[in-house]
């Protein structure tokens, strides 16, 4: 059992009633999950606020509250701590309470708008190859070691995080490479936590239904640079805008990495083609199974991070070469008729804008490239029609369908998608609400050689209407489909 006080070790308290010297079981956010001697922490969420839950914690059994506003009613017995911010409480004491883990083991957080997956999955993936124990937090899956968990977001909340890494320092991991969310960021889940490096991918149009501006959306994520130690290196693409805004205040050890501008890490790509990548990086060739200029990018910035945490650069590099593509980005079949179906996890402008323009930079032009893409409902609003635009510009055949709709009506979210197609590229688009017809249709249009792009969902192996998720994989249908057209 821990000592309230104990956890409560570096929260800002501003009051205290009651006593803190009491032994309790465990901390939650959550008052259905209240026992005995449980400590409840009231969050404001966007939905609903903890401090409406306080009576049925205690109800269920906690015996410590804590929260920024007492409340009205204080019970006999129980100990309430108030605090300025119960997010950075909650980070602190999770924290505290697995016996701050996170400095245990070199934690790299890897944040930006497009490649965090990939970026983390890889390094994982690298550091595996190198003989390590390693870990994972990611959109994908939690990786304790070989054990494997279902993520169920992209930054999960701070218990939760710190629950993985005790686990992990417990099964012997030596390197976790982990996504950090600009929710995640915001909402304080990555407080408290110990980060051996910090690597900035690239900043482009996404979360503003969360972030009131692009500006609020970047300093959010500049936060975390911020927040890096002087112990730390922060790893960043200078090829983009935001790429020296994000190093600007941190403290820690400033590296760059790009394949236009003068830094510390380098590439060049020599070569592209479908079954790969001819790089080379900092003035040695090194062939890669990875597609596409943003793939370089990723991988110099994994290589830049296994460089600043020790590894030996041709090491690094021979790694890299044995890496494979993870699930739901840039992954593709090639059918018996010669029909090639990618499947990526593109959901914002920029993301979509590049595979699409990867895959114009390989292809011959001989053959039709047919994209199926749709824009989940309930999210940003405002990327809608400029995906439309995009996929109808650089598709020769642009299906517009639906993706997780959630809440909202699917065809209102493909008219939304239809208002930025321009006039002369009508004749290019079909809207098809049915996921699974959309992707049908697109197989029974391509001819031997063509491509189908499949943007979107990526990994997901769900479809999500009206709050009920129904079992959905884009990569799985379109090998079914295109095995019975060639039948």
């Amino acid at each position: 059992m821990s000592i309230l006080k104990d956890i409560l070790y570096k929260v800002a308290i501003e009051a205290v009633k009651g006593s803190t010297e009491i032994a309790i079981g465990k901390i939650d956010f959550d008052s259905r999950k209240m026992e005995q001697n449980d400590v409840f922490v009231a969050i404001r969420g966007t939905i609903s606020d903890g401090h409406d839950f306080i009576a049925k914690a205690i109800e269920l059994g906690a015996t410590a509250i804590v929260c920024d506003t007492l409340p009205e009613t204080i019970v006999e017995g129980i100990t309430y701590i108030q605090v300025k911010d119960t997010n950075t409480a909650l980070a602190i004491m999770a924290a505290n309470y697995f016996d701050n883990p996170s400095q245990k083991l070199q934690l790299v957080g890897v944040t930006g708008t497009n490649g965090k997956t990939t970026i983390a999955s890889l390094l994982y993936q690298l550091y595996k190859k190198a003989g390590y124990k390693v870990g994972l937090l990611s959109t994908v899956k939690i990786m304790v070691d070989e054990v494997e968990y279902k993520a169920t977001h992209t930054t999960p909340d701070s218990i939760t995080i710190n629950h993985y890494l005790a686990e992990m320092f417990d099964a012997g991991v030596e390197y976790c490479f982990m996504e950090v969310s600009s929710h995640g960021i915001h909402q304080k889940r990555t407080e408290a936590l110990h980060f051996v490096g910090g690597v900035f991918t690239n900043l482009s149009h996404d979360h503003l239904d969360y972030h009131a501006t692009f500006a609020e959306y970047r300093d959010v994520k500049k936060s975390f640079f911020d927040h890096l130690p002087k112990t730390a290196f922060a790893l960043s693409n200078i090829d983009d805008k935001n790429g020296p805004v994000l190093l600007q205040n941190t403290v820690a050890k400033k590296c760059t990495y790009a394949l236009k501008s003068y830094a510390d890490y380098k590439a060049q790509i020599l070569e592209s083609q479908l079954s790969g990548l001819l790089l080379k990086i900092n003035g040695n060739e090194v062939w890669v199974k990875l597609i596409g200029t943003f793939n370089a990018y990723n991988l110099l910035a994994i290589y830049g991070t296994a460089i600043e945490l020790g590894m030996e650069s041709l090491e690094a590099l021979r790694l890299l070469s044995e890496l494979e593509s993870v699930s739901g980005r840039f992954q593709y079949i090639v059918s018996a008729a010669n029909i090639t179906a990618i499947v990526d996890y593109a959901h914002t402008p920029d993301a979509l804008e590049n595979v699409l323009k990867t895959i114009n930079d390989i292809r011959t032009k001989n053959e039709q490239l047919i994209t199926v893409v749709g824009c989940g409902g309930n999210r940003d609003k405002a990327k809608r029609p400029v995906m439309g635009g995009i996929a109808s510009d650089l598709s020769d055949k642009a299906i517009l369908t639906s993706d997780n709709p959630r809440n909202e009506d699917a065809e209102v979210i493909i008219s939304e998608m239809e208002q930025g197609v321009a006039p002369q590229n009508f004749k290019r688009i079909l809207s098809i609400t049915d996921r699974k017809q959309a992707i049908k249709t697109a197989c029974q249009l391509a001819q031997p050689n063509d491509i189908i792009l499949i943007a979107g969902k990526g990994h997901e192996t769900y479809q999500e209407i009206n709050g009920v998720r129904h079992d959905f994989d884009d990569m799985k249908i379109v090998k079914e489909l295109l095995e019975q057209l060639h039948k």
